[in-house]
């Protein structure tokens, strides 16, 4: 007898330590009241051996395994669930990475830039030269169209058609040109009053279109050029209001800084699904505790008649 006792006394210590764990999971307060008081019909059994020690394993086996039962199958779809966004957030990591190792970063465009307004300073000052001696000699520093071909697919704006035919329409009389470029006259003046001292600002982009806009140093003004047809013009930005011209990232980094932050939103919606319980399931375990919490609990274990088993409709619920 006293074996007999101490094994169903064992196998309760198991059964409960497997509904504490689940209590700690899901760390919803409902699971914790259960366990507690699981543990005060356990205490019950053990301190009072005239009780039926039967009584304590029917128990178990009518609610706390039930309730285990129910608990393991709502971890289990709930680890599915948050599994599948794990997947979604290794894949963007691996994207991010892949994104990361880009040959042409950020760094490179910065360092770029400045190679290039250095390029367009030197360039300008050769062709204001040529222009004044009336000679055709060739102005422009080596390698300068490739700059845009580089950085123009990630680091450039996109505008529309319109807004560039705006930006590069001109009247022929507004110009200085020679056979290698066109450059209008007032951006010529302030180029030399300036010392041809400016600074590349952004880049634009429509369809296969691509100009350079630099700034000056000393004057709040912007030229652009235009690779295709080596021109210079004066330009004003502020009618295209549709860009914000603070955001210097490169479309990779957009790309990257987006799925960064959703990676963070994902990472908190996982932590939400994996210990989420339906509210059906939640009123079913209040009303689960509200009964072995009924002083006359132990009179009604094993009236299986007169007390339906709420936890196996618990397990029968659809969509766990």
């Amino acid at each position: 007898m006293e074996d007999n006792l101490a094994i169903i006394l064992n196998e309760s210590n198991k059964t409960i330590s497997k509904l504490q764990l689940l209590s700690a999971f899901f760390e919803e307060e409902i699971i914790y009241k259960i366990y507690l008081r699981s543990q005060v019909v356990h205490k019950l059994f053990e301190t009072n051996p005239e009780l039926d020690i039967n009584k304590l394993e029917l128990f178990h086996l009518q609610y706390t395994a039930s309730a285990i039962e129910l608990l393991k199958k709502i971890k289990s779809a709930n680890e599915r669930n948050v599994s599948l966004i794990y997947d979604e957030i290794q894949l963007n990591r691996e994207m991010m990475e892949k994104l990361n190792s880009s040959v042409f970063s950020e760094k490179n465009y910065t360092l770029d830039k400045q190679k290039q307004a250095l390029k367009i300073n030197l360039s300008l000052r050769r062709l204001y030269q040529t222009l004044s001696d009336n000679t055709d000699e060739y102005p422009f520093s080596k390698n300068i169209n490739t700059f845009s071909s580089r950085f123009s697919q990630d680091f450039y704006y996109d505008i529309t058609a319109d807004q560039m035919s705006a930006l590069i329409t001109y009247e022929p009389d507004d110009v200085y040109k020679n056979s290698h470029a066109t450059i209008q006259k007032k951006l010529m003046g302030l180029l030399c009053k300036t010392d041809f001292k400016t600074e590349f600002f952004c880049g634009l982009k429509s369809g296969n279109m691509l100009a350079e806009v630099y700034r000056f140093l000393t004057l709040d003004r912007q030229y652009l050029f235009l690779p295709s047809r080596n021109l210079f013009l004066l330009c004003d930005l502020s009618g295209i209001t549709d860009i914000d011209w603070s955001n210097t990232l490169s479309k990779k980094a957009k790309l990257t800084q987006e799925m960064a932050d959703k990676n963070d939103q994902l990472e908190s919606k996982a932590n939400l699904i994996k210990t989420a319980l339906p509210d059906h399931v939640k009123a079913l375990l209040h009303e689960y505790y509200e009964k072995i919490s009924d002083v006359d609990f132990l009179q009604k274990i094993g009236s299986f008649d007169v007390q339906t088993n709420i936890l196996r409709t618990m397990l029968n619920t659809d969509g766990l």
